[in-house]
């Protein structure tokens, strides 16, 4: 799914075989009690997979952070309300677990995302920037 888009083909290595990178990641990323990650399965297939990592900050009085990444629903199954689902049960993870914001970013290219997040309620409050190393 990473893979499954305009972007993705760009950036993702769909293999075979699988880039021993995507499993260093997974590993660190299921070690670390402050990732998750969310897969949504309908009918017995994968049709959505987002990250969600809380970020501890000292700013805004200790404030926990929700940072929501790679959210991807199948190109197939797009449409289907499989992305509010994600979002909405991401979103009330971060309250669960007491943030007191739900962040994301998205490339400026995704006009249609633009507007399904502005739709659950996120605002495009600031602008964000990318060094690649």
């Amino acid at each position: 799914m990473l893979a499954d888009d305009m972007l993705g083909k760009t950036r993702e290595d769909v293999g075979p075989p699988l880039n021993p990178a995507y499993e260093q990641a997974f590993a660190a990323i299921e070690r670390d009690p402050n990732q998750f990650m969310a897969v949504l399965e309908d009918a017995g297939a994968v049709v959505g997979y987002l990250q969600l990592t809380f970020i501890p900050g000292l700013s805004m009085q200790g404030m926990l952070r929700g940072q929501i990444e790679s959210v991807r629903i199948a190109a197939s199954r797009r449409g289907q309300g499989f992305g509010h689902v994600m979002l909405n049960w991401a979103i009330e993870e971060c309250r669960r677990r007491g943030c007191g914001t739900a962040q994301l970013a998205m490339h400026k290219s995704r006009d249609d995302t633009l507007r399904f997040y502005e739709s659950l309620g996120f605002v495009a409050s600031h602008e964000g920037f990318k060094l690649k190393l």
